[in-house]
């Protein structure tokens, strides 16, 4: 218990100092935010600090604090943006006439619409590396996770899947751990081998979706 209760206190707090409400300030925040992308990408996690970010802002650090408390708050920002963008993907794939569509095609428009966003990310693969070992960020990854699987059990039962709500969002975990890898391994290759990639992880799905089709509940 004593190990539990030294470790919360060491957690940073990841809220912003405030809201920007100003344009000045929105344009500044999103300059932090940019910068850090970059930085994130190009020296990695463990050499990113709020120093390095405030000369490359071209800020002194004091005025960075103004904006935020430290470098855990800022990559929470990014991750949320990117969250933000995950769920705009999800509410359009509610939005698709699921019912009609064929299993191809309706996996080709789900991987192409996912991807978009992972694409438009910088320095996705860090990023979610980050929300995964950076105890400050590891709610961002259990609410990416519960998000989709929620979501993805419900167009599955829309598509066909005939299958108990427990075993629709076991489906759904299997079917986010497989896209979500794929995705953070494909925006990394050279348009080759990232088609042949695709091409592989369509070809898992749709064997995984076909397999459970047309079954009853389990």
């Amino acid at each position: 218990m004593a190990k539990v209760s030294s470790a919360k206190k060491t957690m940073q707090p990841v809220s912003p100092r405030s809201e920007p409400v100003q344009s000045r300030s929105i344009k500044r925040t999103q300059q932090i935010l940019e910068v850090t992308s970059e930085l994130l990408e190009s020296v990695g996690l463990n050499d990113l600090n709020t120093a390095l970010i405030a000369q490359e802002v071209g800020i002194s650090v004091g005025s960075l604090y103004h904006y935020f408390p430290n470098k855990q708050a800022i990559l929470y920002a990014m991750g949320q943006s990117w969250l933000d963008s995950i769920e705009v993907v999800l509410k359009e794939i509610q939005q698709w006439p699921l019912e009609q569509m064929p299993l191809e095609k309706f996996i080709d428009q789900v991987i192409d619409t996912n991807l978009q966003a992972y694409r438009t990310q910088k320095a996705i693969l860090p990023l979610v590396q980050a929300m995964f070992s950076v105890p400050e960020l590891r709610a961002l990854d259990e609410r990416h996770d519960d998000m989709v699987i929620a979501q993805m059990s419900k167009v599955f039962k829309r598509i066909g899947l005939k299958k108990h709500i427990r075993e629709r969002e076991r489906i759904a975990r299997h079917f986010l751990e497989v896209t979500h890898s794929s995705y953070l391994v494909v925006v990394n290759q050279n348009p080759q081998r990232a088609a042949r990639t695709l091409a592989d992880l369509k070809l898992m799905l749709n064997c995984l979706l076909r397999h459970h089709l047309g079954g009853g509940d389990d």
